[in-house]
């Protein structure tokens, strides 16, 4: 494939097992051959979309000091407000580039319960409390029905990608259903200042976990993917037509099938001023800390060892300077958004 291609999920909703299996089998080929693809039919209300875009925007327009009353109080920490230069993504593939020229908000589950799986040491590590802005109003009710509505899609999407890899449709469901996933709100600011060489808004580098879903913008300066005979490709998005890619962890689970490819957001074309600036909304699934990934028993010899889930995204958090920390503010009494 030299194009992302676009995938429509409105047969399997209603639909019956041929409907099924056929969207399955779309997902299939985009996965084996690019690991990207496109979605529409999703069924997600364009307002949830709309609503977090909204105050999003807003939220990275306020004042860099106002932004930083969002920062966790730990360095580092997965969650809250992280400033531009602050991480470069290719680091986590072992490549080095100069810092990525984005800023980003950090969100992680929004639905967790008193139970020891949340509240142990391990658990605090994966489940740190969220940190929220004051302003703008209607950011908190926005991001959280948003989360969840991906968290939905997502069970969707693993129970094709069951299907596609013959294995029982409910495969995956007890393996994701106390997912360790965050979503990230990416703001590329607009580039006043030439970048430095090889400096990109966001570096080469593949995802983690299962699914990405993203909500982009159609504006210069946006997301690309290497095809298998190493060219980059642009990739069309906007906000609710959604892309969709894999992550590490899911091509192990396949045992190479499917591919967990390099992707990097360049930036805008040089022009008279600085250009607009790009908001994209990353929902990254991500199994529970505690499942077991290892080939599945319908995909040939394994070429990788077994590895948790948690410990896996761990080491490559590390690498581009973020962390799991075990609960600094997590309680146990408290684990609303």
């Amino acid at each position: 494939m030299t194009e992302v291609p676009v995938i429509d999920l409105g047969p399997t909703r209603g639909g019956g097992p041929a409907e099924r299996r056929r969207v399955a089998g779309a997902i299939d080929a985009a996965c084996r051959e690019i690991g990207f693809f496109a979605l529409r039919g999703h069924g997600v209300p364009d307002h949830l979309v709309d609503d977090l875009r909204r105050v999003a925007h807003e939220f990275f327009a306020l004042p860099l000091a106002e932004k930083l009353r969002a920062r966790h109080p730990v360095p580092g920490t997965n969650r809250g407000y992280h400033a531009v230069g602050g991480e470069a993504l290719s680091e986590a593939n072992d490549a080095a580039a100069p810092p990525d020229l984005k800023e980003f908000f950090h969100i992680g589950p929004v639905d967790t319960t008193a139970d020891p799986y949340y509240t142990s040491p391990l658990g605090r590590r994966h489940f740190e409390r969220n940190i929220w802005p004051a302003v703008p109003a209607g950011f908190v009710p926005a991001a959280t029905a948003y989360y969840r509505t991906m968290s939905g899609l997502v069970v969707s999407l693993m129970r094709l990608a069951a299907i596609a890899l013959d294995v029982d449709e409910r495969f995956f469901d007890d393996k994701i259903d106390r997912s360790i996933g965050t979503m990230r709100l990416n703001y590329y600011p607009a580039q006043a200042v030439a970048p430095r060489p090889g400096q990109l808004r966001a570096s080469a580098h593949t995802d983690y976990g299962g699914f990405t879903i993203l909500s982009g913008e159609d504006v210069p300066g946006g997301l690309q993917v290497r095809t298998r005979d190493g060219w980059w490709v642009d990739v069309p998005t906007s906000p609710t037509t959604f892309v969709v890619n894999i992550g590490d962890l899911l091509m192990r689970w396949t045992n190479d099938r499917w591919l967990s490819n390099l992707h990097r957001v360049v930036n805008p074309p040089p022009v008279a001023g600085p250009g607009p600036p790009r908001l994209s909304i990353a929902f990254f699934s991500h199994p529970n800390y505690d499942a077991l990934i290892e080939c599945l028993p319908s995909q040939g010899p394994a070429r990788h060892p077994p590895v948790l889930s948690g410990e896996y995204r761990d080491v490559k958090y590390a690498k581009t300077g973020l962390t799991a920390t075990a609960g600094a503010g997590a309680r146990s009494a408290d684990r609303g958004p």
